[in-house]
């Protein structure tokens, strides 16, 4: 899926949208203008990836941005992962028959974990499996409802089943812009062979490289870019030179 360390721009949707919240908290949103605009944006800076979340589908379990999503699908030639009120087998796969790249379950999964093994037959390669986690804890529904899973446990559980990808969001630090728990990360890519996505509280880029180093597979970066912490070009940059750096050349 990643055949390099990959830098991925969040482009997280409310009421049409972009916006950031601060710890998955409704009511903490700064906004951030036209979908469209920040995914040419993002394209235009390096990114070959965009990880796009629905997050009144998130909050409310049903799509509220699939218009927005449309616009951004057809607007740029780069790889969609998308999330956020996908709740069953037959959303998934209209998604990706759509154009979506790759679908990421949450709550779904959680509820019902038969259902990342029945869109992987169809699909493989395109379910991620989202595991948010407050305080050691998978959350769902919008990060507002505990389940008592440990992430580490959960992510094994859904390899078996078919995931591709385990999406991990540490949402104690997610859009906080204070740094990166590296401790978390660390687990949950020690327990699969499958790559693991890290998101959340990356505010500089050395936290992008610790991240790497604890060994996510790529990291979706969401406010630190929007507020100019560092530019996309500037984080691909780090781990381009890094990656040189480890290989001798």
């Amino acid at each position: 899926m990643f055949a390099n360390f990959e830098v991925i721009p969040a482009i997280d949707l409310q009421g049409g949208q972009v916006v950031q919240l601060v710890g998955g908290e409704h009511g903490s949103e700064t906004e951030y203008g036209d979908p469209v605009t920040a995914a040419r944006r993002w394209v235009e800076a390096g990114a070959t990836t965009l990880h796009v979340v629905d997050l009144d589908g998130a909050f409310e379990g049903e799509r509220g941005n699939a218009e927005a999503v449309s616009r951004v699908i057809d607007a740029i030639d780069v790889s969609v992962q998308l999330g956020g009120g996908i709740r069953s087998a037959e959303a998934a796969t209209s998604l990706l028959d759509r154009g979506v790249d790759r679908v990421v379950l949450g709550t779904a999964a959680i509820e019902k974990p038969e259902i990342v093994a029945e869109v992987a037959e169809k699909y493989p390669e395109s379910v991620v499996v989202s595991l948010d986690a407050k305080a050691g804890e998978v959350v769902v529904a919008g990060w507002t409802e505990g389940t008592g899973l440990d992430p580490a446990e959960a992510a094994r559980k859904y390899e078996k089943r078919g995931a591709s990808a385990i999406l991990f969001t540490d949402v104690d630090t997610e859009g906080r812009l204070e740094g990166v728990e590296t401790a978390p990360i660390e687990r949950v890519a020690e327990s699969v062979s499958i790559p693991v996505i890290a998101s959340g509280g990356v505010t500089t880029l050395a936290d992008v490289r610790a991240l790497r180093e604890a060994g996510a597979d790529a990291v979706v970066i969401g406010s630190a870019l929007y507020e100019g912490r560092f530019t996309l070009e500037d984080a691909i940059e780090t781990v381009e030179v890094d990656e040189t750096d480890e290989s001798g050349l």
